[in-house]
């Protein structure tokens, strides 16, 4: 790495955001919402990591429209929703911080000048600006709400390219999960009811499978709370427009499944 890309803390600056953005923070805590690649901004200091702007608006650099599925998700439900601040390129905040694929050295195609020969030092900077504060803010809520007796679901909420490595995909809408599928097929149900024409995916375009996630495995599945990560095709919420459908009916959909009470209890990890 260059040093013209070196994070520094000491050099960020008001125009640059916070690592996470809490939204609706006094909300109604039945539901929780996070965003792990919501955001592709870069500190100013880190020139974009030393790649062009439109790199950073493809799908490498964040979760297109996943944030405004995020936001009105959470204004529908009253429900408390967690942010990344910053482009998945600097640090991926749904990854483990061993993970080869944290900080990218290449993503689809496209090689991240900024990550290359990464020192310790800048890895650990970067764990703890960026990475750290979004996950304990997290973690921070959770433990209080369960505290008071509340079991939340959980929603992690991503965004997939429609193409990759030049195949199409076919799915509209994907549910993850690891061990726990309490929701899975519940919300499968309900989303095909409100559209038949649907093409829903399990595990797919991603699985989550053991070390490949984080958010998920750390803060839901350890707990043992109902949760599920959902993955949008980027070309369906792109728009404004686009994301509040979408959210509209992912909305209504979990409230069908939310409605039955014998989901919502904690369920002892394997």
């Amino acid at each position: 790495m260059t040093a013209p890309f070196a994070f520094d803390p000491a050099r960020l600056e008001s125009a640059d955001p916070p690592p996470v953005e809490v939204v609706n923070p006094t909300g109604d805590p039945l539901v929780m919402l996070c965003c792990d690649h919501a955001a592709n901004a870069v500190p100013g200091h880190m020139q974009r990591l030393g790649l062009p702007q439109a790199e950073l608006d493809r799908h490498i650099g964040w979760d297109i429209g996943a944030a405004d599925v995020t936001r009105a998700l959470a204004a529908s439900f009253d429900a408390p929703a967690f942010l990344s601040g910053y482009s998945r390129l600097i640090i991926d905040c749904n990854r483990p911080l061993p993970s080869p694929t944290s900080i990218p050295l290449t993503s689809d195609g496209t090689t991240v000048p900024a990550n290359q020969a990464l020192g310790d030092e800048q890895r650990r900077l970067r764990a703890a600006y960026f990475f750290a504060p979004y996950h304990q803010a997290i973690a921070h809520r959770l433990d209080r709400v369960l505290d008071q007796g509340v079991v939340p679901f959980f929603l992690s909420i991503h965004s997939f390219t429609p193409v990759m490595n030049g195949r199409a995909r076919p799915w509209q809408i994907g549910l993850l999960f690891e061990h726990d599928t309490r929701l899975v097929a519940p919300l499968h149900r309900a989303l095909s009811r409100r559209d038949p024409t649907l093409t829903i995916g399990e595990n797919e375009p991603y699985a989550i499978i053991g070390p490949s996630d984080y958010s998920v495995p750390v803060h839901a599945q350890a707990r043992g709370l109902p949760h599920i990560e959902i993955e949008l095709r980027q070309d369906l919420i792109a728009t404004r427009e686009g994301a509040q459908r979408w959210a509209a009916l992912l909305h209504d959909a979990l409230v069908e499944v939310m409605a039955d009470q014998a989901l919502r209890q904690i369920v002892p990890p394997r």
